[in-house]
């Protein structure tokens, strides 16, 4: 069973002590923003599975084997804070990581983040792509991401039970709740 924590404060210590963090949620919902500002905070690299491990310039997806091997290498750092779920790879990156920060708001809020991203950098590529990955809106997407709770945190869940019992996780279900724990985190 996973250890999820019941409260943020719960969370300070193991942050502040953390060398490997990883930052999973729906697309959406943050992570990517509350990576790069922990990995700052903490001077840890960061890690964008987005960028750095699935696609390649253009839309293209990088193939699985390379995929897992740039993953393997990655989890293999002492230091590391990586935004991304996959559960596919989770059973890699659980048994290095020290702290999970899941991103589960409600799915209008995810919906909301990725329409304002698309907004943002509509016909750009925004820092956590690879190159050449304007920014993309398809029903497909937003369908996933309506259906994220119900088709892909079951599996998410199982993972963390098969492959990170003991490492502690903590579920953040609203952007006030993250601007809690950044706070929390920058008084002590």
């Amino acid at each position: 069973m996973p250890s999820y924590l019941p409260e943020i404060e719960d969370a300070l210590p193991i942050l502040r002590q953390a060398s490997r963090v990883l930052v999973i949620g729906c697309s959406g919902s943050g992570k990517s923003t509350l990576a790069q500002i922990l990995s700052g905070m903490f001077v840890l690299p960061y890690v964008s599975m987005d960028r750095d491990v699935f696609w390649l310039p253009g839309w293209t997806q990088r193939p699985r084997a390379e995929a897992l091997w740039i993953v393997e290498r990655a989890v293999a750092q002492p230091q590391w804070i990586m935004d991304g779920t996959s559960p596919g790879t989770l059973p890699l990156r659980l048994p290095r990581t020290d702290i999970v920060v899941w991103m589960r708001p409600h799915c209008l809020v995810s919906l909301y983040g990725v329409i304002s991203r698309w907004l943002r950098f509509r016909g750009r590529t925004r820092p956590e792509m690879a190159e050449n990955c304007p920014e993309r809106m398809t029903h497909e997407f937003l369908s996933y991401i309506w259906n994220f709770e119900k088709t892909e945190s079951p599996e998410i869940e199982q993972k963390l039970a098969d492959y990170g019992g003991d490492v502690p996780v903590l579920i953040l279900r609203s952007h006030a709740q993250t601007r809690s724990l950044l706070e929390k985190l920058r008084r002590h």
